[in-house]
């Protein structure tokens, strides 16, 4: 198979995507990598129809790939994950509509497009996740306590753009990340952004029967294949906090093959993923309440409800 992967600058040396490169190229597949951040692109020549069985993003957000991929997604291209379903959680305000409107467990959201807004939140919420609605890898990601605490950190909320607040989840200082590969989910335990702990080592951790089931359902709301979820468990039960397509998939095992494997599947079938705007409510199957205890550090994805909505092209964040 020929692919094209859309690698921007940031992730230019790093082992995800360049290890699942090298393996596809050692399988006999060809790979062209595309640094959309790096080069000079013609855009009204940019997609070559028909020359790739498969386009894959690796990009930050609001980086210029996603408009690439978008690109090669109107030229009728197969792309991992789905174009449209990218974009509905690299905006994380968009992503929390969603995600809320379709029975995910996600906290109250609040949308500013100037941090001065922000001081109209009822101080009954407090205290607040402040963060840009394109933020990534932890950046620019604020705790504030009180209406006094967001004062002093408006001037460096200035210039972020479109930002959201959530009011925070009390936790205990580690969240849980799930990665869904190849129709498996694998949890890790790692130290919150908020509450950095050099003592903490990130590590895989049983999977809950609840959390899968959650994290199962974040990729058939968001229309998604190769995904993370970030979960904190909260004193009312797990509430998702983040949503990544194509994340590091640290902790999984012989993680390159298993994404490779992936890629080349999704690519055979034309991608399996539906963006958000065609999926009528698709939630995964309930697991059985013997199964609720704990499930292995590996879990089969439940499967979705079946759905009378004809197949999109493409794979879905």
């Amino acid at each position: 198979m020929r692919l094209c992967f859309l690698v921007e600058e940031h992730y230019r040396h790093d082992g995800m995507p360049n290890e699942v490169i090298r393996q596809l190229t050692a399988w006999g597949h060809r790979v062209d990598v595309v640094r959309p951040g790096g080069s000079l692109l013609r855009m009204t020549e940019a997609v070559d129809a028909g020359a790739h069985d498969a386009w894959v993003l690796k990009t930050v957000s609001g980086g210029p790939g996603l408009t690439l991929l978008e690109a090669a997604a109107s030229a009728g291209m197969t792309t991992v994950n789905d174009a449209r379903s990218i974009r509905g959680v690299r905006d994380k305000a968009l992503a929390a509509a969603i995600g809320r409107g379709r029975g995910l467990p996600l906290p109250p959201t609040y949308a500013v497009a100037s941090p001065e807004l922000l001081r109209e939140i009822p101080s009954a919420e407090y205290p607040l996740v402040v963060k840009p609605a394109d933020g990534s890898s932890g950046r620019a990601v604020h705790l504030v306590h009180s209406p006094e605490r967001l004062e002093a950190l408006l001037p460096v909320l200035a210039g972020e753009g479109l930002l959201i607040a959530q009011p925070y989840v009390p936790n205990s200082g580690t969240d849980i990340k799930v990665y869904a590969v190849g129709g498996e989910l694998f949890a890790t335990e790692r130290c919150s952004p908020l509450h950095p702990d050099p003592a903490v080592r990130e590590r895989r951790v049983p999977l809950s029967a609840e959390v899968a089931a959650i994290a199962a359902q974040v990729g058939a709301v968001y229309g998604l294949d190769l995904y993370g979820v970030d979960v904190l468990l909260g004193p009312d039960g797990p509430v998702v906090v983040d949503v990544n397509d194509f994340p590091s998939f640290r902790q999984v095992p012989d993680a390159a093959a298993r994404v490779a494997r992936a890629v080349l599947e999704l690519a055979r079938a034309g991608g399996s993923g539906q963006p958000p705007a065609a999926l009528p409510y698709a939630l995964p199957l309930p697991i059985p309440a013997q199964a609720q205890a704990q499930l292995p550090v590996q879990a089969q994805v439940p499967a979705p409800l079946p759905t009378q909505v004809s197949a999109v092209g493409g794979d879905g964040a």
